[in-house]
């Protein structure tokens, strides 16, 4: 079974999917269940991966799809990596890729970090991949490349 989605800009990895009621599902392997595998669900499916298999993120410290309260309004995340003592090191936004990275992603994203306040940041519809540094107080910045999660840590 194939995927109609576009290709993604860094690695696909090959998943469990089954077809049910007519709608494409896919494994999560971190929470242990089937969602349906719509183009978002595709990109944070495939990002994740390839942040563990390519980046060393360890899967045990990523909380997929959380949420969230603020100013008395819910939300959810798309992901969060943590640090080895469990506090926020880098959340993360996923977007389809048919949506573009426009300011209002980011709005979202420090919207959500507010809260969280994770030093780093990466949003991705799969396409782009932007990946940076938004600490309290500074002007988020720009990674040039992605980081690996023992070159966050360090950064710390």
């Amino acid at each position: 079974m194939t995927t109609k989605f576009p290709v993604l800009s860094y690695k696909t990895y090959d998943f469990r999917l089954k077809e049910e009621d007519g709608k494409l599902n896919i494994f999560d392997e971190l929470r242990k269940k089937w969602l349906v595998c719509t183009p978002e669900e595709w990109v944070r499916q495939n990002l994740i991966r390839f942040l563990i298999e390519e980046f060393g993120f360890p899967a045990n410290l990523i909380a997929i799809e959380k949420s969230l309260s603020l100013a008395g309004r819910n939300y959810r995340f798309d992901a969060l990596v943590y640090d080895r003592q469990f506090s926020p090191l880098m959340i993360i936004e996923c977007k389809s890729p048919y949506v573009k990275l426009e300011q209002k992603v980011f709005d979202q994203i420090w919207t959500y970090n507010y809260e969280i306040n994770a030093p780093f940041y990466l949003v991705t519809n799969g396409i782009a991949f932007i990946m940076g540094e938004c600490r309290s107080g500074k002007t988020p910045s720009f990674f040039k490349e992605v980081k690996g999660f023992e070159n966050l840590i360090k950064e710390i």
